[in-house]
């Protein structure tokens, strides 16, 4: 199931200090649960929906798995539907694109085409 990239929504601020340690190590919610949330390409606007709605200065960072230190595990989540977490940090020389997440009108981030 690797082969797709996997994406991380998170703060603009919390991928910038990622950048300069060289590893992002999650959200306050990743580390409450143990692991780094991820969502595949069809995943990622519900996600944006149910978890980011409302919170500005977001971006969408997509992972290459190839490129992960650590091996993503597949479990289930919402619906019964397999999502991919990372147990470890998540070296940011494995993102392949960091987009900018606006708010649509009803405060929900809007995805790009991905």
């Amino acid at each position: 199931m690797d082969a797709e990239p996997v994406y991380k929504i998170c703060t603009a601020r919390e991928w910038a200090q990622a950048v300069r340690q060289g590893r992002y190590t999650g959200s306050a919610v990743d580390a409450k649960d143990g692991f780094i949330h991820f969502s595949t390409a069809r995943q990622a606007a519900e996600t944006a929906r149910r978890h980011f709605a409302g919170q500005s200065g977001l971006v969408l960072v997509t992972v290459d798995p190839a490129l992960l230190q650590a091996d993503l595990t597949w479990e289930a989540s919402r619906n019964g539907d397999l999502f991919p977490h990372l147990y470890g940090p998540l070296p940011t020389d494995a993102a392949t694109d960091v987009r900018p997440l606006p708010l649509g009108d009803d405060g929900t981030p809007v995805l790009p085409e991905i």
